[in-house]
């Protein structure tokens, strides 16, 4: 299987922004619908976006609603999220994958620190 790699995570304060990428080399994302995940320790991974294949329908956790914005680029073979109004209690590891089924490697995910 091929394996996706995140980027852009860091540190920021209390309503800053970053924006992820998700990429993968070898196999497109096109054919199917891409989720952003996100796990801190101790718990389960969760959902937090999804997209459909071709950009037009989208769907949040309802914690996410509002501040978090999910987009593709098949063309790059990339997906986006961009992260507005952080909170601390978006502090995790966030990961891309296709989304319901998974057709891809976990990659090792970007980490986000929010500080308040």
């Amino acid at each position: 299987q091929v394996q996706v790699v995140e980027s852009g995570g860091g540190l920021v304060q209390a309503g800053g922004s970053l924006r992820l990428s998700c990429a993968a080399s070898g196999r497109f994302f096109s054919p199917y619908d891409m989720g952003w995940f996100r796990q801190t320790p101790g718990k389960e991974r969760e959902f937090v976006a999804r997209i459909g294949w071709s950009g037009a329908n989208t769907d949040y956790a309802d914690s996410v609603k509002g501040r978090f914005t999910i987009s593709r680029d098949n063309a790059k073979n990339t997906v986006y999220l961009q992260m507005n109004s952080l909170k601390p209690e978006d502090t995790a590891v966030y990961y891309c994958n296709s989304h319901p089924i998974v057709h891809f490697t976990w990659g090792q995910g970007t980490q986000v620190s929010v500080s308040s």
